[in-house]
């Protein structure tokens, strides 16, 4: 199963878009675990993590946080604004299964 971690402000708008996600995972029948965090909880979620991807209103911390995931050959992404705006589950999960291929 893969652990996909959202970081946000602070969890709370990431949340909404986590549901979808599990939605969508669902549908294709996928067994992911995914959740999110405020950013600042980022180091305490990183060892569980296969992949973490941060809303849009923290990417100015996405070279910072890749910097720490580095060490484990994690990947640090940015959710597009268009898709967390609009709350695309379906499409951040494309997304975020892509890039753990």
């Amino acid at each position: 199963m893969k652990n996909i971690v959202l970081c946000c402000a602070a969890g709370m708008s990431t949340s909404m878009l986590v549901q979808r996600m599990q939605d969508a995972a669902q549908k294709k029948g996928i067994e992911v675990s995914i959740k999110a965090v405020p950013v600042a909880e980022f180091g305490e979620n990183l060892d569980s993590a296969d992949i973490i991807l941060l809303g849009p209103q923290v990417k100015y911390e996405q070279a910072k946080l890749q910097a720490l995931a580095d060490p484990q050959g994690k990947k640090v992404a940015v959710i597009d604004m268009m898709d967390y705006g609009m709350m695309k589950g379906d499409a951040v999960l494309d997304k975020a299964l892509k890039l753990l291929e």
